[in-house]
């Protein structure tokens, strides 16, 4: 079985340095995807509620056989959810399909800045965490501005920001500010999906060269940013690849030459994206 670095965030916790997604998964294919994959030697496992497919992971870990305390479990608030008293709820009901006593890392989906309740699920979150419901508390898609807001308001950075993050989107002045205040990145979408990344001559060059895929070029590269990438798989035999990454290395001219300076998103701006 591989053995996964892990990263200790601002609050202690022990983040595996990679995990799996489960979007678009049903709730039947998360619950085989999950079994399966924490079968592998996976323990990060990332869902949310707006997945539609909480009861499918919760059966998925149960299944598995992996003890509780093994596994890092992640779901998201969703918008329609923001604000203090609707998130204590909200959370409530992600544990029950979940079937969890706890949940190590909840996060804010996106920060809907129109609706402007983001601050207000996030001292729900805080109350959370207080209470031990919660190990961790994070947020998905959140500017630095957005980030510095939560601080000023709070006094309380996340532990995470799961971001878009791969070879089209590098993401340079937001992971800075990661690292400057303590706050690990996350990557979601990290392969690009409906891109064509895994075929750019670049990374398919880097691939040969090292005898890997040039899936695992691309997550290898996120993992040497200090990234945390959460690929999404049904196949087997791809989880298991995707996890395994972690037996080579690229070099500087290497890590250069797989990012695109484009900068292009292939979701939705965090300024004025709504997802409730």
């Amino acid at each position: 079985m591989i053995d996964i670095p892990q990263h200790t965030l601002n609050d202690g916790t022990k983040l595996p340095a990679l995990g799996l997604g489960t979007w678009p998964m049903d709730d039947a294919e998360a619950e085989e995807a999950v079994a399966e994959a924490l079968g592998q030697g996976y323990r990060l496992v990332d869902t949310a509620a707006n997945y539609r497919n909480e009861t499918g992971v919760g059966r998925g870990m149960a299944r598995s056989g992996v003890p509780r305390e093994e596994i890092l479990l992640t779901t998201k608030l969703p918008g329609r959810h923001h604000g203090y008293e609707e998130t204590l709820a909200s959370f409530e009901e992600s544990r029950r399909r979940l079937g969890v006593d706890y949940v190590d890392l909840y996060l804010v989906h996106w920060p809907l800045p129109r609706v402007d309740k983001f601050v207000d699920s996030w001292r729900a979150m805080i109350k959370l965490r207080e209470d031990g419901a919660v190990r961790s508390i994070g947020v998905s898609n959140f500017t630095a501005g957005h980030l510095d807001r939560l601080e000023k308001e709070t006094g309380v950075l996340p532990s995470v920001n799961q971001v878009e993050l791969h070879p089209l989107l590098p993401q340079e002045e937001l992971r800075a500010h990661h690292e400057a205040k303590g706050v690990r990145t996350e990557s979601w979408s990290p392969l690009g999906r409906g891109s064509a990344i895994l075929t750019d001559p670049a990374v398919v060059s880097v691939a040969e060269a090292l005898g890997v895929t040039p899936g695992q070029v691309v997550l290898r590269w996120h993992v040497q940013l200090g990234a945390v990438p959460i690929p999404k798989s049904s196949s087997p035999q791809r989880r298991r690849a995707n996890l395994d990454v972690f037996g080579f290395a690229l070099g500087p001219a290497q890590m250069a030459a797989i990012a695109d300076r484009t900068h292009r998103r292939l979701g939705g701006d965090p300024e004025v994206h709504e997802e409730f």
